[in-house]
């Protein structure tokens, strides 16, 4: 019983690290560096799958309004914002290093929260300490990186903002829309506004001339990107239903650790003493903030 109980946090920490390590061999190895192309293509598949597993009742989607998809427009342009800016960053920076980029997000998502609740946000000794950590490391990293790249280390502060930016939205916006919902909202704004993108930004002539177009390598890492993206959102659902806040912020910095910890066997990583510190500094941090949000909800 007491296994069956974490059955979804292993699920969502398999599913999370294979989703990393395909769209970094994607982006990486096969060098498909054409977000507008590549992350088009996961949305379409992510919101195909959707719409169809909404039909067969797998998934709980009722009918959105007009109303309801206009009011979550500012979130899916972030939404469109992240994933670019993050797909562009991946390509470029080794996992561990992404991901103490990303941390970041926390950030950005306190300083905007604490803005717009000034007269009822409640400063944590910890959450301060935690904040201050995962800014220290991110703000060190590009220093101490031994192959620093300057445009990478660009796309991972948009994609930190993005993502910081669309948690605080997600917090202060009350919306009666599902997770799947507004996914699914995500997805149909995002397929259009990056195959309006794809030419203006080169991409669609660039991935004409791709060396690997017709590899069965490439389709099949480009299906599992995709495949690996729905079941993604499957699981992290899943997990938010059965799970608290709490827990579902360890199960998340686990599935982090987790992917730091094996990229290394996969890919080539390039870190010194100095960058592992601050990855390590970045994943303290994290830990802080998970503790922090616990005592928070016990306080």
């Amino acid at each position: 019983m007491q296994c069956r109980r974490h059955i979804p946090g292993f699920a969502f920490s398999l599913v999370f690290v294979l989703s990393y390590f395909t769209n970094k061999f994607v982006l990486s190895v096969l060098k498909f560096t054409y977000p507008t192309l590549f992350q088009g293509w996961q949305t379409f598949i992510g919101a195909v799958l959707l719409l169809l597993s909404g039909k067969l009742g797998w998934v709980e989607m009722s009918f959105i309004t007009r109303s309801s998809a206009v009011s979550w427009l500012p979130a899916s342009l972030l939404f469109v914002g992240n994933i670019y800016a993050g797909s562009r960053a991946l390509s470029r920076l080794d996992i561990p290093f992404f991901f103490t980029l990303q941390n970041s997000s926390h950030v950005v998502t306190y300083f905007i929260t604490t803005a717009l609740h000034r007269e009822k946000h409640k400063t944590h000794q910890l959450k301060t300490i935690s904040m201050g950590l995962m800014l220290l490391s991110a703000v060190n990293l590009p220093l101490w990186d031994p192959q620093v790249d300057r445009s990478a280390y660009l796309w991972a502060v948009c994609h930190l903002l993005c993502a910081g930016a669309y948690k605080a939205f997600e917090f202060h916006k009350s919306s009666n829309l599902s997770d799947c919902e507004q996914y699914c909202i995500n997805c149909l704004f995002s397929v259009l506004v990056l195959a309006l993108a794809a030419h203006p930004t080169g991409d669609l002539t660039g991935a004409l001339e791709f060396p690997s177009l017709y590899s069965g390598v490439f389709h099949c890492g480009c299906g599992a990107s995709a495949l690996l993206g729905f079941l993604l959102l499957l699981v992290t659902v899943k997990l938010k239903r059965g799970l608290s806040s709490e827990h579902v912020g360890i199960w998340i910095f686990i599935s982090k650790v987790t992917a730091m910890s094996l990229s290394p066997l996969v890919f080539t990583v390039n870190i010194n003493t100095s960058s592992f510190v601050c990855v390590l500094m970045g994943l303290v941090g994290e830990a802080l903030l998970v503790f922090s949000d616990r005592d928070s909800q016990l306080g």
